[in-house]
């Protein structure tokens, strides 16, 4: 899951059930968010991760969430990520050109 979240561009968020489907696990948001909750591993974009529907949700500080997404350019208003449909990063599966 965390190669998944390492993967995330800046200026663009996932759920916790997107890193989930990301790491083989769909359908695990629960799971995602349990084991972002306790890595320590410096470096990654936690703050890109964010609950269905675009909710900030899951971080241990919600202001400092923001202020990251926002230093990326990421709009929030209130607690949601506006243009959330748009912000969304979803990597298209890989394709197997034909000869």
């Amino acid at each position: 899951m965390l190669l998944a979240v390492s993967r995330i561009p800046p200026g663009r968020v996932c759920t916790y059930g997107d890193v989930a489907s990301l790491a083989g696990a769909p359908g695990a948001a629960r799971a995602a968010g349990s084991v972002l909750a306790r890595a320590n591993r410096p470096g990654l974009p936690y703050h890109r991760v964010i609950a269905a529907g675009g909710r900030l949700g899951g971080y241990s500080d919600l202001h400092v969430k923001r202020l990251l997404l926002e230093s990326e350019g990421v709009r929030v208003v209130g607690r949601r990520v506006k243009d959330f449909a748009r912000l969304r990063w979803l990597p298209q599966p890989l394709s197997i050109a034909s000869p």
